[in-house]
């Protein structure tokens, strides 16, 4: 879970031992679970995807490919969901998804 904190910036809002509460902006938080103790176990197929949206994907963009990230996209535009974005893997194989609004 270091990943979240040291590599995306997210800060540590509740640490619950096998759950960690990250905040992302606000009141927007996403937690993560040990699978071992959680509801849901591990599969080889992640149907997880988590998207951040950010002011500056590009800098994002540019910063995800020092961190070894897995799985990197190249940066796409969507003009039919009015979007600028990539993705990569988290270290557990979960795709992340960043994205700004298309200029």
């Amino acid at each position: 879970m270091a990943f979240y904190e040291t590599v995306l910036g997210l800060k540590l809002a509740i640490d619950q031992g096998w759950s960690k509460i990250y905040r992302i902006a606000g009141q927007a938080h996403v937690g993560l679970v040990d699978e071992t103790r959680g509801m849901q176990r591990a599969s080889e197929q992640k149907p997880v995807q988590i998207c951040l949206r950010v002011a500056d994907v590009d800098a994002w963009y540019d910063w995800i490919r020092t961190s070894e990230a897995k799985g990197l996209t190249r940066m796409f535009d969507s003009t039919e969901l009015g979007i600028r974005a990539f993705a990569f893997n988290d270290p557990e194989g979960y795709q992340i998804e960043i994205q700004s609004v298309l200029a």
